[in-house]
Formats: C-alpha cells, sequence, structure tokens
C-alpha cells in the first residue's frame, strides 16, 4: 500500500455543514483499491480529502490489500476467500468502509457473501462488512448528504457509468448531483452511458477482440460528445477507455476520477502529467 496515501495528511479542508450530524463520530476505513495505489493514487488523496471535508474520521489499513476480483472472476473461490478473509479483517470494525470504486465495492458486498455461503461465521462477518460499505459518490451524497462547494473547472463532461457501480450499486444520481455545484462545468450526455466500456477486469485479457470492439463503439459515443472531460468513479474503465482514445490519436479529451474533481485536484493533475503518480 502506498505510504503516501497511508500518511497522507489533507490540509486546508474547507468547512461544509453536515446534515448528517454523527457522522463526525463514526470511523471511516478507506478501502483504496489497487488500481488506485498502483496507478492513480491522487483518487486517494482526492478521496480523502472529501471523506475528510464531509466530516469523516478516516482510517487507511495498511495491510489491505486487493477485494479479490481477478481469482473471483477465474472461479478461483478459495483464492478469493484467503483474500477475503484479510479485508474483513482489516475492515470490519469501521463503521463505515468506502471504496472510490464500485466494481471493488460491489465485490465486498455481494460476492464475499458467495464464497463463505458454506462457512457460517464468516458469512456473518462478510455480510457485516457489506452492509457497512459504500461506494465512495453514494456515500457522500446518500449518507453524509455532503456537498462540495468553492470547486472551477472550466469545460464540458460527458459521463461513464460502471456496470457494477450503475447496476449493482445503483449510482447514477449520486455523481451528478455533486458534478452540479462545479462552476464552470457542463454535462455533455452520453449515448450508452451505462454501456460496459470492454474492460470487465479478467474479460479484457481472456477475450480482447471483443474487449476491444466493446470499448472502439464506447470511444465513438464519447467522441460524439465533443466533451473536454471523460468522468467516471473506476478506474478500471476510466484507463481502458482512455488507453482506447490515446492509441487511436484522441488526447483532446482527458480522463478524470468524479473524486478528483469534486476535490479541487482537477487543475494540478491536467497541468502536469505526474502529479498523478
Amino acid at each position: 500500500m502506498s505510504q503516501e496515501i497511508i500518511n497522507a495528511d489533507v490540509k486546508g479542508a474547507k468547512s461544509n455543514t453536515i446534515k448528517c450530524l454523527n457522522i463526525s463520530e463514526k470511523k471511516v476505513g478507506l478501502f483504496v483499491t489497487c488500481l488506485v495505489n498502483t496507478m492513480r493514487p491522487s483518487v486517494g488523496f482526492a478521496s480523502l480529502k472529501l471523506l475528510e471535508e464531509a466530516g469523516c474520521t478516516v482510517e487507511v489499513p495498511e495491510q489491505q490489500s486487493c477485494c479479490g476480483q481477478p481469482a473471483f472472476n477465474s472461479g478461483d473461490d478459495e483464492g478469493t476467500r484467503q483474500i477475503a478473509y484479510q479485508t474483513i479483517k482489516q475492515f470490519e470494525n469501521f463503521d463505515y468502509v468506502v471504496v472510490p470504486s464500485g466494481s471493488c465495492a460491489a465485490m465486498i458486498k455481494k460476492n464475499f457473501i458467495e464464497v463463505f455461503k458454506d462457512q457460517p461465521e464468516w458469512l456473518a462477518r462478510a455480510q457485516h462488512l457489506a452492509d457497512i460499505t459504500h461506494e465512495l459518490l453514494s456515500f457522500l451524497v446518500d449518507v453524509c448528504e455532503f456537498e462540495s462547494s468553492g470547486i472551477e473547472l472550466e469545460g464540458s463532461y460527458t459521463y461513464h457509468d460502471s456496470c457494477s457501480g450503475y447496476r449493482a450499486l445503483h449510482v447514477y444520481e449520486q455523481p451528478r448531483k455533486m458534478l452540479a455545484n462545479v462552476k464552470g462545468l457542463e454535462h455533455n450526455p452520453l449515448n450508452g452511458h451505462s454501456e460496459c466500456c470492454g474492460f470487465g477486469g479478467t474479460f479484457c485479457v481472456k477475450y480482447s477482440d471483443i474487449s476491444n470492439e466493446i470499448v472502439a463503439e464506447k470511444a465513438e459515443n464519447i467522441l460524439a460528445t465533443e466533451a473536454d472531460y471523460l468522468l467516471g468513479g473506476d478506474m478500471g474503465c476510466l484507463m481502458n477507455m482512455a488507453g482506447k482514445l490515446n492509441r487511436e490519436g484522441h488526447k483532446e479529451i482527458k480522463a478524470l476520477h468524479t473524486a478528483e474533481v469534486l476535490a479541487g485536484l482537477a487543475p494540478q493533475i491536467l497541468g502536469d502529467e505526474n502529479a498523478s503518480k
């Protein structure tokens, strides 16, 4: 786990009215995710900043690891359980667990329960963890009733709703509601906003030809919006779509995690290609 994220001390957070009056009394565990930790730590910083602005007391367990999706998607239930044991032990004592990824949050909320269906003790613990786990943007809106303020970003954005976030966790209105408060940012709707981008974790490796056809269609729809920014809540989807756009020579649209925009980190990231590393 990145020591930068573990030891991050976010300063200068703006004061906001906390409508959920007891949120400051709750402990929040931030599940960073593998892709954020290894490929885009700025999403971790942004998540931490937003949660602290919302009044949360946040901890980032140092011994957290993968959510287990690669093993689960490959049919390795025992391997998934070994990973799930660690995740449950690290996070079950928090009041809330927050994840800046719909797919990782859905893995914890849905699939941990499936692999422990024949182990009653661990099934109960997995169910408890599922009950307290939330995708970041839905947690900020639905639990904290948080509204970011003072954020500016000139231009237009289009939004991709990831499969897991949209279908499994019903994340749709929350990011759009928060982005509506970003001064200077306009929304250009995406045709097929909730259709798969072709990533699908191990799917893009096992079925690369099919994956490429899916992301090619997604890229066409993104370009048709003529938006300046491609936003979303899952790094896997964003990396897949941004990779396709870049390979096709379309670097005019910038891909950002929604948390990076809402935390006011977008200008820093866009101004320096190494800022998010």
